[in-house]
């Protein structure tokens, strides 16, 4: 006689021989997986069945929330307070670009000459430009004023 005992899964009821002795209550990992699935989507059913109960109870003692001058006004200046702190701690060059900064780049592009840094001046004092239109470095001499 043997001395093997069979244990039936509470998912699909069959008969099985448990691997390890008290800890395996299902047949195998497939029904243990769907047996958790089943629970945690009842459980959820009803949560939100006595969520609704919840709400059609408030839906009959309606209690509104009413917004005062104080708390606007402290939301008003909380928000102040935020931005001139933002605005104090923001170094120049990480601020975002102005109409203003945008206007003077777009100036700047369509010009038909522009200025080249790493070339040096002719003899006679020249500087380099590149011409936009021709796409040729041309030498111009400075203006004075």
């Amino acid at each position: 006689m043997s001395d093997t005992k069979f244990y039936t899964c509470p998912y699909c009821f069959n008969a099985y021989e448990p691997k390890r002795r008290g800890a395996q209550i299902y047949c195998c990992n497939s029904c243990r997986s769907k047996a958790y699935h089943a629970r945690k989507k009842k459980s959820q059913a009803l949560v939100v069945k006595s969520k609704e109960e919840s709400l059609t109870k408030n839906t009959l003692s309606p209690s509104k929330e009413k917004m005062s001058a104080t708390g606007i006004g402290n939301a008003a200046v909380g928000t102040l307070a935020a931005d001139a702190l933002k605005s104090f701690l923001t170094t120049e060059s990480n601020k975002a670009a102005t109409k203003g900064d945008l206007k003077v780049l777009s100036d700047k592009l369509i010009n038909r000459y522009h200025r080249i840094n790493n070339h040096s001046a002719r003899q006679d004092g020249a500087l380099p430009y590149f011409d936009m239109e021709t796409g040729n470095i041309v030498y111009l001499k400075p203006i004075l004023k």
